[in-house]
């Protein structure tokens, strides 16, 4: 008999996890890696700084998907059958000890992303996956029950069955392959990025943080609470990415232009303990272990309350201007930054055109996807690796 000939569209996460796992599956595969770019595995390589944030340690699926702005309600059967949990057993069963930082992400032991790396390329060796680099799929055409895939020069590979995951494209354009083969397609917006902010209150504050703020981004539902960090030219932080996720189609509409309302503190009954025990100390000398005291002098002096003034002579007019400042400060934010470890879009293939029992086509007979090129994505910490560990593996079990 045959070989049954499988190719892989994307070197990535998805990718490779989807065609190594397929190979332990079935020995009878014949399996092609197709990639666009010169090097394989770019993403992880450069994620979490280096070190590849493989996934997070939550175990229960109800709780994991509430971690994706889209894609988490298909997500939660895919979950139960190969979630976190089977993802760091896979992982450890084939010599990739992995460990859990104290906010939940786990990497490798040896905080290097090519420990990963290096397995997934001596598991497709290994089992005789044929890894193609600079190929960029110019066409796919299904035909007699095959896929031709062509690149630009018109080499061409022919195909049983497809798993398609290049991961996520920036605009639509990038999906026109998908398209013909009769998918819809949910526009692709950024998400996971930095705000930009030109607030000259907060010059001389680049790298100060606040490890409990609650965000608010005015006329949006949504809001953040967490790690904020200042940077040279606004704001950063997990709160931060995990509010550009969850409201990115909104604060595209507003091309990025709106005002964010930050709590810097966790209450702002602090003001009235401050000034009942700290009568006669100045309201500089005096702050929150909450944030740091460069942060506090910067928010006492934007409440318009002179910082040199006592605590016993804060009036109930400083009171209410100080608790604005902690509480509700206002800042205008006018754009956006990548952020850089891990460039992620809003958007992708139609879930509606999805069997996540399978990940096969609805539309396309043996036609499967994985990760990113699908409308599913995560906040930052380990959950957009683990939907590609998850939707590749299910592939793999129908390549």
């Amino acid at each position: 008999m045959s070989k049954t000939k499988i190719g892989v569209i994307g070197g990535g996460a998805a990718g490779f996890f989807g065609a190594v796992n397929c190979a332990e599956k079935n020995n009878d595969a014949e399996i092609v890696i197709l990639e666009k770019s010169a090097r394989i595995l770019s993403k992880v390589r450069i994620s979490g700084g280096g070190r590849c944030n493989v996934t997070n340690a939550l175990r229960d699926a109800r709780e994991f998907i509430l971690n994706y702005p889209r894609g988490g309600k298909e997500l939660l059967s895919v979950f139960n059958k190969f979630g976190s949990a089977e993802a760091v057993d896979w992982f450890e069963s084939r010599g990739v000890k992995l460990k859990t930082e104290k906010d939940g992400r786990m990497f490798p032991v040896t905080d290097d992303s090519n420990t990963i790396i290096t397995l997934f390329t001596s598991l497709a060796k290994k089992h005789g996956i044929k890894i193609v680099t600079g190929f960029d799929v110019n066409e796919i055409e299904r035909t007699a029950g095959k896929f031709i895939v062509y690149d630009r020069k018109r080499i061409a590979y022919a195909f049983d069955k497809l798993l398609y995951c290049p991961g996520g494209f920036p605009d639509a354009s990038g999906f026109n392959l998908i398209r013909k083969l009769g998918h819809t397609i949910k526009e692709p917006v950024p998400s996971l990025f930095s705000f930009v902010c030109r607030d000259s209150s907060l010059r001389g504050l680049s790298g100060i943080s606040a490890s409990h703020a609650v965000l608010k981004i005015k006329g949006v539902k949504y809001s953040s609470e967490g790690s904020l960090l200042i940077t040279h030219n606004g704001f950063s932080g997990p709160a931060i990415l995990k509010l550009s996720a969850f409201a990115a189609r909104e604060l595209k509409e507003r091309e990025y232009k709106f005002n964010l309302e930050i709590s810097f503190v966790k209450s702002a009954n602090i003001v009235d303990e401050f000034k009942t025990v700290n009568g006669e100390k100045k309201i500089v000398n005096t702050h929150t272990n909450e944030i740091p005291s460069r942060l506090w002098e910067t928010l006492v002096s934007r409440s318009g309350v002179s910082t040199e003034k006592k605590w016993r002579d804060v009036s109930k007019s400083d009171v209410i201007k100080l608790k604005e400042a902690l509480f509700r400060s206002l800042f205008e934010i006018s754009g956006k930054n990548t952020n850089k470890e891990e460039f992620v879009t809003a958007g992708g293939i139609n879930l509606k055109e999805v069997d996540f029992r399978t990940m096969e086509s609805k539309v396309c007979k043996n036609l499967f996807f994985a990760g990113e090129v699908l409308d599913i994505d995560g906040i930052t910490g380990g959950f957009n690796f683990q939907s590609a560990w998850s939707t590749a593996y299910i592939a793999s079990s129908f390549l």
